[in-house]
């Protein structure tokens, strides 16, 4: 009865993938046709994507159209504050999913404005688990991670780093008062993402920045390399 039921159970969820990723399919294929570049932005609770993103936006703004679709399970806190920007903001509030899916961010491409930006952003829900099993049709993966979570962190949660297509140190201003040790954190990067490039940044005074931005901007023009976002 036990193995009936553990094989009814994986493939259920691996029908559930299937149509999501048949739909990333189709956003993707969108992304492409209207030249905009994706990146699907993970990280836990508190890491900093919505000030990494309140600075991307006020500083790139004259560089390149942007847009953000925001994840949260609840309020529209964060893309309130996404909005004082200027850039379109689309929001989505799951509820108590802890995890956007391409059908959901499907949904949210139709109330952005035509054509779509140059340069999406899609500020997934703060959850280093979930969001990494589901494909949004994006075109690499940017996974966030704060000085003050512990070196370590890549080495408990491997997924998310692995499939990144950068991995981004967020905090750095307070790097020497919360004690974080630098070089621990990058070997616990490498271990389980050996190829993508680590930026360091502070959102409050700039540091590192530009190769964010640069990053980016390559990343509209196609040459970069994407993180492998499949499962």
């Amino acid at each position: 009865m036990a193995d009936r039921e553990t094989t009814r159970t994986i493939s259920v969820q691996a029908s559930v993938l299937d149509k999501n990723d048949a739909l990333a399919a189709r956003n993707r294929a969108r992304f492409d046709a209207a030249g905009s570049l994706a990146v699907n932005m993970l990280s836990s609770p508190g890491s900093g994507k919505t000030s990494l993103l309140e600075r991307t936006l006020s500083d790139l703004a004259e560089s390149v159209p942007m847009a953000v679709i925001v994840g949260d399970l609840a309020t529209d806190n964060d893309a309130a504050r996404l909005r004082e920007r200027g850039a379109p903001i689309v929001q989505i509030t799951t509820g108590d999913l802890c995890h956007l899916d391409a059908a959901m961010v499907a949904q949210a491409i139709e109330a952005l404005p035509e054509p779509l930006a140059r340069l999406l952003f899609i500020e997934n829900v703060g959850n280093l688990v979930c969001p990494v099993a589901f494909d949004l049709g994006e075109h690499a993966r940017a996974t966030l991670m704060s000085v003050t979570e512990g070196e370590d962190k890549p080495l408990k949660y491997p997924a998310v780093f692995r499939t990144a297509g950068v991995v981004v140190v967020t905090k750095m201003d307070i790097a020497d008062a919360v004690g974080f040790d630098r070089a621990t954190a990058i070997r616990c990067i490498r271990a389980v993402a050996p190829d993508a490039p680590v930026i360091e940044v502070s959102a409050r005074t700039g540091l590192g920045l530009s190769e964010w931005y640069n990053w980016l901007m390559k990343g509209t023009r196609r040459d970069c390399v994407n993180g492998d976002t499949r499962r």
